[in-house]
């Protein structure tokens, strides 16, 4: 048994090893958009698309967020209304008329979802429509919920422009301030890096894509290219799957040799410390729903991915503080030694995710208990698209791509 044990731990440690060294150092938090802030060289024309559906206690702040950034060029928000029943309208006419920019805020009546699309798509469709009489040179494509720094816009067309990219995100802040907040959303951002190194993102390199859905910034180009957002139409991930259709886009224009550019389908990841999240996630059930929802998704719903995960989680995040329990009981010190060493390898790769949301740095040891509920988590996603209950959101089910 202790040499059963002893190999199950090696085995966990020499995977975190791994990741620590090659897994595109996803643990750091350097990728952030407010480092190394350079002045603007040019002013292209963007408008803002923010798809909003029962958002009306939000956009006092959200909307108003925007409509206030410092950005010097042409700059326009069109609001698509998608069918709310809490006069989301009409708060958005009042906050643009308290902050004297009625006239930059368009606001468009959503209509009924077609077949084929997921809701949020649907209504950012209708504002790319809209907006495109403006002949602007990026789409900004952020949610309601969303408090944007004033110089949020500013900095993402920056980016943009200096570097040649198609497409620049930043992970907002995500609110962090109840117990289960503290608990498990920098577990989540520390999640995502994992699957989408940004580093690996951030490569023209490396065929990795991801963005994050609240801060969006895309060149009207690179949507055109890659057949606008119609291409991920049924996507409930949209935010990764319109960065790897845009990454996806250079390499096979690369590949065809019918342009020049070689920078074609770059993209730009990194998180943000002054553009933060609204929706309070302040119970454990609603931070489960907010994972259940696309859990599977992220899976490509594979029964065998599913299956991966069920084992892989708990060997790598349950094994360490287990082998230095039991090691401890039985006595047996060199089991002990490596559960500590990997327990604290794991603290180590959490830590500066804690440090960034500023929380208490002894939530880093509490990483195995995070784990072990994001795999249940995990679990009763693919349990809810079994049942025809997966991607709820706002009132809509959407149980795998094929029903959309």
């Amino acid at each position: 048994m202790d040499v059963i044990v002893l190999g199950l731990m090696l085995l966990s440690l020499t995977i975190w090893l791994g990741l620590l060294y090659f897994w595109g150092q996803f643990w750091r938090t350097d990728q952030q958009l407010e480092i190394g802030e350079t002045p603007l060289k040019s002013l292209p024309v963007v408008c803002a698309v923010v798809p909003a559906r029962n958002e009306a206690e939000l956009l006092p702040t959200s909307l108003r967020s925007l409509l206030l950034q410092d950005y010097p060029g042409s700059f326009n928000v069109f609001l698509v209304d998608d069918r709310s029943t809490d006069r989301t309208a009409n708060f958005a006419e009042g906050v643009a008329h308290a902050v004297g920019k009625p006239q930059q805020l368009h606001i468009i009546s959503g209509v009924s979802l077609p077949p084929g699309w997921s809701g949020k798509l649907w209504a950012v469709e209708q504002g790319i429509n809209s907006a495109s009489k403006f002949a602007p040179d990026y789409f900004l494509l952020t949610d309601a919920d969303i408090e944007h720094d004033p110089g949020n816009l500013r900095r993402l067309v920056a980016k943009a422009v200096q570097e040649d990219l198609d497409l620049v995100s930043v992970m907002v802040r995500l609110r962090c301030e109840s117990f289960w907040e503290k608990l498990l959303i920098p577990a989540f951002v520390f999640f995502f890096q994992k699957l989408y190194p940004f580093r690996w993102v951030n490569n023209p390199n490396n065929p990795t894509a991801a963005a994050a859905g609240g801060s969006i910034l895309i060149a009207r180009e690179a949507l055109e290219r890659i057949g606008g957002i119609q291409v991920i139409r049924q996507a409930l991930i949209d935010d990764c799957a319109l960065a790897s259709a845009v990454k996806r886009s250079g390499a096979v224009v690369a590949a065809k040799g019918t342009s020049p550019m070689p920078n074609q389908g770059r993209i730009w990841l990194g998180l943000s410390t002054l553009t933060r999240s609204l929706r309070p996630y302040d119970s454990l059930a609603t931070i489960w729903d907010m994972v259940a929802r696309s859990a599977y998704t992220q899976l490509n719903y594979s029964p065998l991915l599913l299956l991966g995960t069920l084992v892989g989680m708990p060997l790598i995040y349950l094994v360490p503080p287990m082998n230095l329990i039991l090691g401890v009981f039985w006595g047996n010190w060199a089991i002990a030694l490596t559960g500590l060493l990997g327990w604290l390898l794991m603290a180590f790769a959490y830590y500066p995710t804690i440090r960034f949301y500023k929380c208490s740095p002894w939530l880093a040891l509490s990483l195995p208990a995070i784990a072990f509920l994001y795999t249940l988590m995990t679990l009763d996603s693919a349990l809810r698209h079994w049942q025809g209950r997966g991607g709820a959101w706002k009132g809509r089910v959407y149980p795998n791509p094929d029903n959309l």
